[in-house]
């Protein structure tokens, strides 16, 4: 089997990608940086080096593909986030659609149910809908909950301030590990037992903003850390003197205040997975304390 992996050597695309070519398969890695060819190819992998903003070179590494993983890698620098994000679906779209791919497997997220209002998930949504457009392609759109990872951001304000927080955490939502997130994509891809478009959601644990606090809290020595529900301008704010650019910043504190109300997690809370990811947040923590005692 052929696949074309999309993300580089990413969290989840380079082990996705590894295992793949372990179970004997010819496997293509997109990336933008040549710098990268090297750890591509030493997993066993080809790399194709360019943009996936340019359609050509997309159709070119699709072509003979038996399938195709596909993920909107983040752009800061973008002057509309959303847009940025629904064209790369296009992109994608007219690529399979020219290569005749008939299997995808897309990353997308938790809250892509939503048309409008989820900062740049709903560029995901706009994205899902410009893939959807493929009605001869079966395609399976992962939709994992919010990273683990995210977390990490606020190892800063817990330095200097001793807090954690932002502008939601009052109502449960769901959370994941990019491994496990890994673990479903490689099963998608390695079976391909799916038709038509489909939805797959990805969690491993559901936590209030204030259990995540005890949590991370206790896992570092700090048992009183507490989570602080800030407003949407003071969330916006924050980012923006962290340096984060304002069409980022304003995104994110959109998706936050869709947290918040719990809109962003609706559908999951209504199609929760069958099978949840393996690693809880109690997992997590001990990545979560080693990277804040570094």
């Amino acid at each position: 089997m052929k696949y074309v992996i999309t993300g580089s050597i990413g969290n989840i695309s380079k082990p996705l990608a590894q295992a793949l070519v372990n179970a004997g398969n010819n496997v293509t890695v997109i990336t933008s940086k040549k710098e990268n060819v090297l750890a591509i190819e030493a997993i066993g992998a080809a790399a194709a080096v360019g943009s996936i903003e340019d359609v050509d070179f997309l159709t070119k590494a699709f072509a003979g593909a038996n399938a195709v993983y596909t993920m909107v890698p983040p752009k800061y620098d973008a002057a509309n986030w959303k847009d940025y994000i629904e064209n790369i679906g296009k992109n994608y779209a007219a690529a399979i659609k020219a290569s005749g791919v008939k299997y995808m497997v897309n990353l997308s997220s938790i809250g892509a149910h939503m048309p409008d209002g989820c900062g740049p998930v709903t560029g995901l949504h706009r994205a899902e809908n410009a893939l959807n457009t493929l009605a001869d392609v079966n395609i399976r759109h992962l939709r994992p909950a919010y990273f683990y990872a995210n977390l990490l951001a606020n190892l800063g304000m817990i330095k200097h301030s001793g807090i954690i927080g932002g502008n939601f955490g009052e109502k449960p939502f769901a959370l994941v590990h990019t491994a496990d997130i890994a673990e479903v994509a490689i099963e998608e891809l390695l079976n391909l037992n799916f038709t038509g478009h489909s939805i797959r959601y990805i969690a491993g644990d559901e936590k209030t903003g204030f259990e995540i606090a005890k949590t991370l809290g206790n896992a570092i020595g700090q048992p009183d850390l507490p989570w602080i529900v800030f407003t949407d301008e003071q969330s916006l704010q924050g980012m923006l003197q962290a340096g984060l650019p304002q069409e980022v910043a304003k995104n994110y504190t959109e998706m936050g205040a869709a947290v918040a109300s719990g809109e962003m997690n609706a559908d999951y809370f209504n199609n929760r997975p069958a099978t949840p990811g393996k690693i809880k947040l109690e997992d997590f923590a001990k990545e979560f304390a080693a990277a804040f005692h570094v």
